[in-house]
Formats: structure tokens, sequence, C-alpha cells
């Protein structure tokens, strides 16, 4: 087989890699950023970095874990961060597609944004994602307890921002 035979190959593993994971990473973003625009840049980071890495990344036994482990720290690290490329002016226009979305779904987003970036990624990966905790703690390179207690911690809240929600 030829180098470029390979190479063809290859990229046409990359193609159905981004084509079959692109909409469940934008998912996932989306849970952890809460906004449409900063999810689609937080999914076309990772791609890349997964794509630099491509070649590389074949070797690995589940790739699919090591985009969404790239997805969740390039989040978090992007939250560090004192200071954001994008300064808001103004008043934002109302956004049409609110009317499809209910209120609960509404309000579980808003109090998703107001958890730590660590508590969010924690849920948006044992909760939406349906991780183990040993493979939420493997993805965010934490302790198992330290999965435990930032759900804990982060549903807790939840629970009492949907509560104030009702009132």
């Amino acid at each position: 087989m030829t180098q470029e035979a390979g190479a063809d190959r290859t990229d046409d593993a990359l193609d159905a890699f981004i084509a079959g994971r692109r909409y469940a990473l934008f998912r996932s973003a989306y849970l952890l950023c809460g906004d449409r625009d900063e999810a689609d840049d937080l999914v076309q980071t990772t791609l890349v970095k997964v794509i630099l890495g491509w070649r590389r990344l074949e070797r690995l036994d589940n790739v699919e874990a090591y985009a969404r482990k790239t997805l969740v720290n390039t989040f978090i690290a992007s939250r560090r961060r004192f200071w954001h490329r994008e300064l808001p002016h103004g008043e934002l226009p109302e956004r049409t597609d609110r009317e499809t979305d209910t209120d609960t779904g509404v309000a579980v987003r808003a109090a998703l944004a107001r958890l730590t970036p660590r508590q969010r990624a924690v849920l948006v990966l044992r909760y939406w994602e349906d991780l183990s905790v040993e493979a939420t703690a493997e993805a965010l390179g934490m302790r198992e307890n330290t999965v435990k207690s930032h759900a804990a911690r982060g549903m807790a809240a939840l629970r009492a921002e949907m509560r104030e929600e009702r009132v």
C-alpha cells in the first residue's frame, strides 16, 4: 500500500469521527457553556486539537474519550482566564428558538450555568453523557471521591435553584 493510500484512509477515518461525534460534542459543550455560539467555538477548538493529534490518537483505544476529555479541559481552562476575547456591548436581541424550549429546560440550564465549571463538567459527564463515576474521574483527572462530592454538591445546588424557581 502506498503512503498516499494510507493517508486517504486516515483522512476518511478522521472525517467519519468528526461527522459521527460533532453533534454529541456540541450538545455537551452547550450544557457546559449555556450559549450556542460559545459551545460552537468550544467544539471547534476541541476538534482542532483532535485533528492536530490525529495520527498519534489513532493508536489510542478510545479517541472519543480523548475528545470528550479535551472538550471538558478546554472548557475549564477557558473559565480560569481573567479576560475573555469578546466583550458584550448593549442589549442582545431576543432569541427566537426559546419558544420551542420548555420552561424547565431553560431553568435547568440557567441553574447549571451558575455552578462552578468543575461541578458543571461533572454533572454533564455523569448525567448527560451517562458516564460512570470511574470514567468521569478519568476524563477529568480527578479522584472518584472528588467526582462524587462535586456531583452531590452540584445536584444540591441545582435542586435549591429549582425550588427557588418554582416559588
